[in-house]
């Protein structure tokens, strides 16, 4: 029994170190791919290529996406627990599913601007802070470009710019909703859906880190009045020592 857990252990291990190993080498260059794929679906849909340029561009994006399917592939295979490992990367999922938000891979990025130089709690709630801006940046455009693709040539669609679109994602993304710009594509009202799920989420996100930095700031407040308290108690301490030492000293 032992022997047999021991064998299964170092078989998870070695797939875990091959892993780690398959991430660390590959990050650059997908993270690379998905700015490429960024920059290309958003030339796309911006210019509305047509013709011999959008074939082009499908290509590269396409290229990009087969890129991105061997990747999950390799890392399911490779993972210790593929249930888990599955159930924790749904995002990167998503991503090989829907094409909309395979650049959200870049979001990877934005952990590398953490303050390193802060305490665990500061870094965390500065890493939060970092990931909501990025997020909201990056679904708004992602967004924005989506449903712009969807309307822009359906007839009584409203959003048909890409100034139109931006402005819808943001009025969508922080639950606003103006009403004034709407999809009328399923493709359109499904990304409309999922960016107000993304809005919901991140109103939580905040709140949750307001109330976090708030209380830090009234748990430091205390311990330095606890701190002077202490303090205080202990002058007092040596002044009654003092006190009784004078009134126990024989007289002169």
């Amino acid at each position: 029994m032992g022997g047999a857990y021991d064998q299964g252990h170092a078989r998870r291990q070695h797939r875990y170190q091959a892993l780690r190993s398959w991430e660390r080498y590959t990050e650059p260059p997908l993270t690379a791919a998905a700015l490429a794929f960024l920059v290309v679906y958003a030339w796309e849909v911006i210019a509305d290529l047509q013709g011999g340029q959008r074939a082009t561009a499908e290509l590269i994006l396409n290229g990009i996406w087969i890129a991105f399917v061997i990747d999950f592939g390799v890392r399911l295979v490779l993972a210790p627990d593929r249930r888990h490992w599955l159930a924790h990367h749904l995002l990167d999922l998503a991503a090989v599913l829907l094409p909309m938000l395979r650049p959200l891979r870049l979001l990877r990025l934005v952990t590398l601007l953490g303050v390193l130089q802060r305490s665990a709690g500061t870094a965390l709630r500065g890493k939060i802070t970092i990931y909501t801006v990025g997020s909201v940046a990056l679904l708004s455009l992602i967004a924005a470009l989506a449903v712009l693709d969807a309307e822009r040539h359906v007839p009584g669609a409203t959003i048909t710019s890409f100034g139109d679109a931006l402005w819808w994602a943001l009025v969508t993304i922080t639950t606003v909703g103006y009403g004034d710009l709407a999809p009328v594509t399923p493709l359109g009202r499904a990304t409309a859906i999922l960016l107000m799920i993304g809005g919901v989420a991140l109103i939580g996100v905040v709140t949750a880190t307001l109330a976090s930095w708030i209380v830090s700031l009234v748990t430091e407040e205390s311990a330095a009045q606890e701190a002077a308290t202490r303090a205080q108690v202990e002058s007092l301490r040596e002044e009654i020592r003092a006190l009784r030492a004078q009134i126990e000293a024989p007289g002169d």
